[in-house]
């Protein structure tokens, strides 16, 4: 749209094919950098102001739902929308366009860091990555914190969580429970404490007309039915169990794949929150639990989930391709084959859930256009998930200061570079990609410049 043109001026957007669409969701799938704040920012500038594919209040709608989900928000959006212009087959391209670029791009990576990541190149680029993933994490509390915490009380909650992990060693499962129970009577007695508040702003004016507009009729396949809600709940939960039956067939009950399926379907209906609160429940399973990698390993998947595009918690798939290989799932000789299908099966098991969740609740939420009655209860777990991300910060500064532990050395390099990271993020705003260059180019310097001047 011409800034100069007046909205009321500009006719209706041409009808989209469904190619059209598709062409537009893998372009998405490849530059959707920067957290779930940026990938809804591309959405919002490319559907709502650019294309007009979606009005303003119509995409916020949908955002708001996508919100109060367990699960990526910026790829359950994507779904939502894709939905609701080309049904269930347009909301499947979109939600998975979002995905499988960065899952074959995080494959590669992977790969690349198990097979040379000893090689001083490669280990000078995430000796430089860790303290930069350290200081996002801290960022990432704070930002949410700054959001999330209005008042005493859900200040209160926060810190309880932190005590609940960092002290009592409670599993996040447990503390997510105890948040949205404290949320639900809280929102009862004192529903003050538990307000919302916009979050995402007033709905814009000027854009011109959009194909979906404020007052568009819902078209006929997003309208509400409880047989059409059944059939997809069932189809669902019958691609699970099939997924299941098939990792228990092939590798056994106790085998590597089937026990990723189980865990990541855990994972997957935990992440209130976003990427960085489910991670301390993937590290407590993968890391302590099962031993698919180890706690510096999760730290450089989380730095190269940073660098591609895509949802943060596509992590989960270097966890997978990690542990396929530690395990050697498929033999010694396919090591490669063996940590792809990992990376694989947990992607699947991870996003299935928020195809099921948009596609069976998306009728309904078209149907009220009202506000969402849980408000409460994810408020209380935003809060709690302040406090158990402050604790995944420290957790990561531990292992990147203290690499060998309290009883080895300090690495004073490593301090100065945490601490530049956060002044650059927190002072001067830098963004996470031109963030993460600097720290690797130091990482080089630092690393495998004087290995190579010797």
């Amino acid at each position: 749209m011409n800034p100069t043109t007046p909205a009321d001026t500009l006719a209706p957007p041409a009808p989209v094919g469904f190619m059209q669409a598709f062409w537009f969701w893998l372009k998405l799938g490849f530059i959707s950098f920067g957290g779930p704040a940026g990938q809804i920012a591309i959405m919002h500038t490319e559907l709502v102001e650019r294309r007009r594919w979606i009005s303003e209040k119509r995409f916020l709608h949908a955002l708001n739902y996508c919100m109060v989900l367990p699960g990526p928000e910026a790829q359950q959006l994507a779904t939502y929308i894709g939905w609701l212009m080309h049904r269930s087959w347009g909301g499947l391209v979109a939600g998975g366009l979002f995905v499988l670029p960065s899952l074959f791009i995080l494959v590669a990576l992977s790969w690349v860091y198990v097979a040379f990541g000893s090689l001083p190149l490669v280990a000078g680029i995430f000796f430089g990555l860790k303290p930069a993933v350290t200081a996002l994490v801290l960022h990432a509390a704070h930002r949410i914190g700054t959001r999330a915490l209005k008042n005493g009380w859900l200040w209160g909650i926060a810190a309880a969580a932190f005590v609940a992990i960092f002290a009592l060693n409670l599993p996040f499962p447990l503390i997510v429970l105890m948040a949205a129970l404290v949320g639900h009577f809280g929102g009862r007695w004192a529903p003050q404490v538990f307000v919302v508040g916009g979050g995402h702003g007033a709905a814009s004016q000027g854009y011109g007309p959009a194909l979906i507009d404020d007052h568009t009729p819902t078209p006929a396949h997003a309208l509400f039915s409880r047989r059409r809600l059944f059939a997809v709940l069932a189809c669902g939960l019958g691609l699970w169990l099939l997924a299941i039956a098939v990792l228990v067939a092939c590798n056994g009950v106790q085998g590597a794949f089937t026990q990723m399926g189980w865990f990541f379907t855990k994972a997957a209906l935990l992440t209130f929150g976003g990427a960085y609160a489910v991670l301390p429940y993937v590290y407590q399973g993968a890391v302590e639990q099962h031993h698919w990698l180890t706690a510096t390993q999760m730290i450089d998947g989380l730095a190269l989930g940073e660098t591609t595009p895509g949802p943060l918690i596509m992590v989960v798939a270097f966890v997978g391709f990690v542990g396929g290989w530690v395990q050697a799932v498929l033999g010694p000789d396919a090591l490669f084959w063996s940590g792809a299908v990992a990376a694989t099966v947990v992607t699947f098991f991870t996003f299935l859930p928020s195809f099921v969740f948009v596609l069976a609740g998306g009728p309904l939420i078209e149907s009220t256009h009202g506000n969402l009655k849980f408000t409460a209860p994810l408020t209380a777990i935003t809060a709690a998930v302040v406090g158990v991300i402050l604790n995944l910060a420290l957790f990561f500064a531990y292992h990147v200061l203290w690499s060998q532990g309290f009883a080895g050395p300090f690495d004073g390099v490593s301090a100065l570079m945490v601490v530049g990271a956060a002044v650059a993020l927190f002072r001067f705003k830098l963004g996470v990609m031109p963030l993460l260059a600097v720290c690797a180019v130091i990482g080089l310097l630092v690393k495998w410049l004087p290995s190579q001047i010797v």
